[in-house]
């Protein structure tokens, strides 16, 4: 079994280049949540030269959207969505200057070079465990988007999130190495 890589937010890009693929980490600090909905308003804000909700600067975005909060609960389940669907905004939000993605599934062809390109990470959150990841967020704040509800972006804290590094800055991916493996 790997070791299990204690990370705490602020992180860096030299953070980043200590990771490989299949390194388990436990996640304890501030991430963001964003979604599809998001991310276009975010590419419009991008194409206009308007200013964007949130400081990107070496953060990660959870491809999350969280479901409504139950009375005594510090949010509602909340797991990955399908990575995939935000494909066409990674390059925007590496150029915004995001350190990594957290997320579920396969990516297009093209992601890990843009990992390779800006030093960034793509990390898998366990897709299915929604129940689970709630109880690792200890808080949750609305931070922009708030009429998008549960596509808005949020600020979580969360504590000792459980992820494995899908992509790494070397542009390895976690599945292809997986797969080759069994192959031999």
């Amino acid at each position: 079994m790997n070791t299990i890589i204690q990370m705490h937010t602020p992180l860096t890009k030299e953070d980043m280049k200590e990771l490989n693929v299949g390194d388990v980490i436990e996640l304890t600090g501030t991430i963001f949540t964003a979604r599809d909905a998001a991310h276009k308003r975010m590419q419009t804000a991008w194409e206009t030269g308007a200013e964007q909700p949130i400081d990107f600067k070496d953060q990660l975005i959870f491809y999350a959207g969280p479901c409504p909060t139950k009375p005594g609960r510090t949010m509602g389940s909340i797991a990955p969505t399908t990575s995939m669907r935000m494909d066409s905004f990674v390059e925007m939000t590496f150029q915004l200057g995001m350190l990594g993605m957290i997320g579920k599934g396969d990516r297009s062809d093209f992601v890990p070079e843009l990992c390779k390109k800006y030093g960034g990470v793509y990390l898998l959150s366990i897709g299915g465990a929604s129940a689970m990841i709630s109880d690792q967020v200890k808080t949750c704040d609305v931070v922009a988007y708030d009429d998008l509800g549960t596509e808005s972006i949020k600020r979580l804290k969360v504590e000792k999130l459980r992820l494995i590094v899908g992509i790494d800055t070397k542009g390895r991916v976690f599945q292809t190495e997986q797969v080759a493996q069994y192959k031999r």
